[in-house]
């Protein structure tokens, strides 16, 4: 993410903005479960006294009033609510209101092709790597970026590595709408999709991707992750053990594919939050990578890198990433993503978290211990407490070590509290959703961070209560993102009958193809419109609105690898439950 430079390598968007189609039926466009709740949200009151839901045949089998009308706490605005969830018969309908109409999906494991192209999208943002036919379909292109001849960068420069030194640091994924690449951010991706692969093993295991390692022995969705792992870990000074914080050009490259940027790459500083994040990535991965043989190169790398890692942390408590602080002191300047971080408080936890779980060593549970969150709060890159937390839950009902029970424990109640506080908004939701409701749940990115993690989160209560509710809660999240929201897309592309279609993403925007790569979700409606000097044609300020649907809009219409990390967690979990 962070594109907010390279826009300027296009050009403004201008022009006003065009009413899309018009209608008013707002459904989940991917498709709903036989045995699931199934709602729709109709966009106004008095379209119809009576809806109607017809068969591929147009037979009317279903007919009902809405079950409530609601105001939008965000825009007043007054809608309905449908259920129609009695129908439970897979196929093809149409949902009618009036003069409107929606086709309606009901399908068993229907979120499949959607955790799939979630996972997919990794593939298509990798480095190095030529996208052929066979894997890539019509979204080919030529290997770039080797990453082979990298500089350190005056800000990382050392004894060992002076100013100017070259090194080697292939692989791995773009980013985001960019093309570098950023540790904190590889960090909180690998954790949150190996917490949830965690919990439900052999059906991530069993995903079939069609990338070029598929028909090996290992599972696909673990050898995507791979080709990011492998790159983290050329990421580390071999002399001390921290970690650069990311591998850059100097400033955003223009809208072209990857084989036309040509700016000189650097690894920068070395810091806190990306040593933390690296140690705990690979203490993870450490267990998770074991079980399979074929991995035991890799594995026989990961501990020895995270606790070098961590060793340089503790040594290095307070090293944040302040970029304009380093411009000031060295050349080039660099102008890409900061994720910067001032708090290291929820590192040192999952980190220490993650190298307890793998070594047992007591010094790591000491250091847990010292940095405990105080309340329960979403998963982000930059508060990346709670995978800690996830890990202790995943260790306390998969294994049986008796410090994972009595810290899993002490989570319970603060996850759960979150979970119902949340819930209590479905009631009056215009959306049938837990999210959406509020301006709060808009921001930066809101549509992982805020719509997805909850998601996770739910299916993290349903693991440790089996209550049913907390499924529902996730389903009705998902139902959000894929169209019944109040802009009416679906925030995933190529998934849908009206996906969005020109993300802030370099590759989608250059490579001449009309639609965009697949399988990526959208940042979504962000208030704060950081985009709008450029881009200033959002339609209102209401927040759960102000989206655009343009490749200039890096605000709300941008991707990235944490955000899709997010989508695949929530799906992937989602249809193993309910498959």
């Amino acid at each position: 993410m962070y594109g907010a430079l390279g826009i300027l390598a296009l050009a403004s968007c201008k022009e006003e903005p065009k009413i899309m189609d018009g209608n008013v039926v707002r459904v989940n466009q991917v498709g709903y479960y036989p045995n699931e709740e199934k709602t729709a949200t109709v966009e106004a009151v008095g379209f119809a006294d009576e809806y109607q839901l017809l068969d591929a045949d147009g037979k009317t089998v279903w007919k009902g009033i809405a079950v409530r009308e609601a105001t939008s706490e965000i825009s007043q605005k007054k809608r309905q609510v449908v259920d129609f969830s009695e129908i439970k018969t897979p196929g093809s309908y149409t949902l009618v209101a009036g003069k409107y109409a929606q086709p309606v999906v009901i399908a068993d494991r229907v979120l499949e092709g959607l955790a799939k192209g979630a996972m997919k999208a990794f593939y298509y943002q990798r480095t190095a790597t030529d996208l052929t036919e066979q894997y890539a379909g019509k979204w080919t292109r030529p290997a770039a970026h080797p990453d082979t001849e990298v500089l350190i960068h005056g800000s990382a420069a050392s004894k060992s590595r002076p100013e100017g030194t070259v090194i080697s640091s292939p692989g791995g994924w773009y980013d985001a709408g960019d093309f570098n690449k950023y540790i904190v951010n590889s960090g909180f991706s690998h954790g949150i999709m190996l917490c949830a692969y965690q919990m439900q093993p052999d059906h991530y295991a069993a995903y079939e991707l069609n990338i070029p390692e598929s028909g090996n022995a290992t599972p696909d969705v673990l050898d995507e992750m791979l080709v990011n792992l492998r790159w983290m870990l050329t990421m580390q000074d071999p002399a001390d053990g921290g970690v650069y914080h990311k591998l850059t050009t100097p400033n955003f490259e223009g809208f072209v594919m990857p084989v036309e940027a040509h700016q000189p790459r650097y690894v920068v500083k070395k810091t806190t939050a990306a040593a933390l994040d690296f140690a705990a990535t690979m203490a993870q991965a450490s267990r998770v990578y074991a079980k399979y043989p074929e991995y035991a190169d890799f594995v026989a790398q990961t501990l020895p890198a995270a606790e070098k890692a961590y060793a340089w942390a503790i040594k290095h408590d307070n090293e944040p990433y302040l970029q304009n602080k380093l411009n000031e002191e060295f050349q080039p300047a660099i102008f890409t993503g900061a994720y910067d971080d001032m708090s290291f408080g929820d590192e040192f936890f999952w980190a220490a978290t993650e190298l307890y779980l793998s070594t047992g060593k007591e010094t790591y549970l000491a250091d847990v211990k010292k940095n405990i969150p105080q309340c329960y709060s979403l998963p982000t890159w930059g508060n990346v407490a709670t995978l800690g937390v996830f890990d202790w839950i995943n260790a306390s009902l998969h294994t049986d070590n008796a410090v994972a029970k009595e810290m899993a424990a002490g989570f319970t109640s603060s996850l759960l509290g979150y979970c119902e506080e949340k819930i209590k908004n479905v009631d009056g939701s215009c959306f049938q959703s837990t999210y959406g409701n509020k301006v709060s749940d808009f921001g930066w990115g809101s549509l992982a961070e805020g719509c997805c993690c909850m998601g996770v989160t739910y299916l993290y209560a349903n693991a440790l209560t089996g209550n049913r509710d907390y499924v529902t809660a996730a389903l009705q999240n998902a139902n959000y993102m894929l169209g019944q929201n109040a802009t009416g897309y679906s925030y995933v592309t190529g998934f849908g009958t009206r996906p969005f279609m020109n993300p802030h993403h370099r590759i989608s925007a250059a490579d001449g193809i009309e639609d965009p790569l697949p399988g990526m979700l959208s940042g979504g409606p962000n208030p704060g419109k950081q985009d709008e000097a450029t881009c200033p044609y959002y339609t209102n300020d209401f927040a759960d609105e102000c989206y655009l649907d343009n490749v200039n809009s890096y605000a709300s219409n941008e991707i990235a690898i944490n955000w899709n990390a997010s989508l695949f967690a929530m799906v992937g979990w989602l249809d193993a439950l309910l498959k």
